[in-house]
């Protein structure tokens, strides 16, 4: 029987996530109430249309909401699509998902919302493009990969040094602290793997840690002594909220950012918010602006603005200043072929980002997030540990996954590293790193048969 899957908002997000959907065999009710967005989307796609208030209790019924498998709130406005999420979880939505645009509603640590709506997740489209953005860049040495557990677990890869002092030693040997863990090692001249507490550190080396943000950082000074003495230069073409998502996250890492933004009044925020980013107020579809903004010193420039036309013309204008390496953010798929005879290095596509995590949640049940590291050779995954499914109420010596490690477990907002006598309890959440060829065999012990 197919899945059924409740989309509340008939936009440019919504009908293109009904657009993927449609490819995956599962049942799809759109509800919007604007009759005429309807009509487009039922004009091209297999859907059932609704007209309704995606906030209604009755709007809900009549979509399915007590049958369905998974509900995402998608409209226009982040406080209807929490609301929304949250009432369709009351009713009976087996998931939900919210998508949300504005960034505080994402700062755990100023308040849950996720957590006080009792919605399964919160989807922002800009910081996943993001995300997408900074694997693009392939630098060497420490880069973030992503957060889990609504931020509690931070991944990231560190490059060992040459006259690092844990070169040679074991991880048995490592006094690494408490709540991080050596995941994965890439290392030259063969694939990724799970290292076992008698594995040895060499010169070169990328270890993926895991773990809570402070205990990577205390990781991170053992293994880079030369942190930081080569930086990235960066300019960041738009200052939206994937710009701000990402110089956030390479700023806190081995880059110099800078951000170009036009908005005088945005410039303001971003530099309040981004203390360790140079904020210009610059319009980067400008020559001479880019040429004031020093991006012909710049090693890699990413267009991030809002449309996708100033993306390309601001790119190709940073090539031919000498700029090293230019990433665009291109919304349109029709744009995709001509994009590497102009020069641009890389497009990124929010819709095909989207598109990858909501399959993800239709083909995988109990994956809330997923990833892949290393070129696609290795990938984390947040699962929760659903009734039922083989692994509850099991220790992770008793199941003992082969080429996977559970890296960090997550209960009741209680993030912690678990050992090997720590049982999968129904209704947490397990952090799983795996080698490529082990993760469907990990993840299919997490579903209920």
């Amino acid at each position: 029987m197919p899945m059924e899957i409740i989309i509340l908002g008939a936009g440019t997000v919504g009908t293109s996530i009904a657009e993927t959907l449609c490819h995956c065999d599962v049942s799809v009710t759109l509800v919007d109430r604007d009759p005429a967005q309807l009509s487009r989307a039922g004009e091209t796609l297999d859907v059932q249309a609704l007209e309704g208030d995606a906030c209604s209790a009755a709007t809900l019924f009549k979509a399915g909401v007590l049958g369905a498998d998974l509900c995402m709130a998608v409209t226009g406005r982040d406080e209807v699509n929490l609301v929304a999420a949250s009432v369709a979880r009351a009713m009976g939505a087996g998931r939900t998902v919210a998508r949300i645009f504005d960034p505080n509603f994402r700062e755990y640590s100023t308040f849950d919302y996720q957590r006080h709506f009792a919605v399964d997740r919160l989807l922002s489209l800009e910081y996943l493009t993001a995300i997408e953005l900074a694997k693009a860049l392939n630098a060497p040495g420490l880069q973030a990969v992503e957060n889990f557990a609504r931020g509690g677990v931070q991944v990231q890869e560190v490059a060992v040094d040459d006259d690092s002092k844990i070169v040679g030693q074991s991880l048995r040997e490592l006094s690494l602290p408490s709540q991080v863990r050596a995941g994965l090692i890439d290392r030259e001249g063969r694939p990724p793997f799970i290292p076992g507490a008698d594995d040895r550190i060499e010169t070169g080396d990328h270890v993926i840690l895991v773990g809570a943000e402070k205990a990577i950082e205390e990781a991170r000074e053992l293994m880079e002594r030369r942190r930081f003495v080569t930086r990235q230069q960066v300019a960041i073409a738009g200052g939206g909220e994937v710009g701000y998502h990402l110089a956030r996250s390479l700023s806190r890492t081995r880059f110099d950012v800078r951000i170009l933004e036009a908005n005088p009044k945005r410039a303001e925020f971003l530099a309040e918010k981004l203390p360790d980013v140079l904020v210009l107020h610059a319009d980067s579809t400008r020559r001479a602006d880019l040429l004031e903004s020093r991006v012909p010193e710049i090693d890699t420039f990413i267009a991030a603005m809002g449309h996708d036309e100033d993306n390309i013309v601001c790119g190709v204008e940073a090539k031919e200043l000498g700029a090293e390496r230019t990433l665009c953010v291109v919304r349109r798929p029709d744009y995709a072929n001509v994009l590497q005879k102009l020069g641009i290095d890389k497009a990124v596509s929010p819709r095909e980002v989207m598109a990858r995590e909501v399959t993800g949640m239709v083909v995988t049940s109990p994956v809330l997030a997923r990833s892949t590291l290393v070129d696609g050779e290795a990938e984390v995954c947040e699962l929760e540990v659903l009734p039922g499914a083989a692994v509850e109420d099991r220790t992770l010596k008793e199941l003992a996954f082969e080429k996977a490690l559970v890296a960090a477990l997550s209960s009741e907002g209680f993030v912690k590293v678990p050992g090997p006598d720590d049982k999968l309890t129904a209704g947490c959440t397990a952090i799983v790193l795996t080698q490529r060829e082990a993760t469907e065999p990990v993840i299919d012990q997490f579903r209920v048969r």
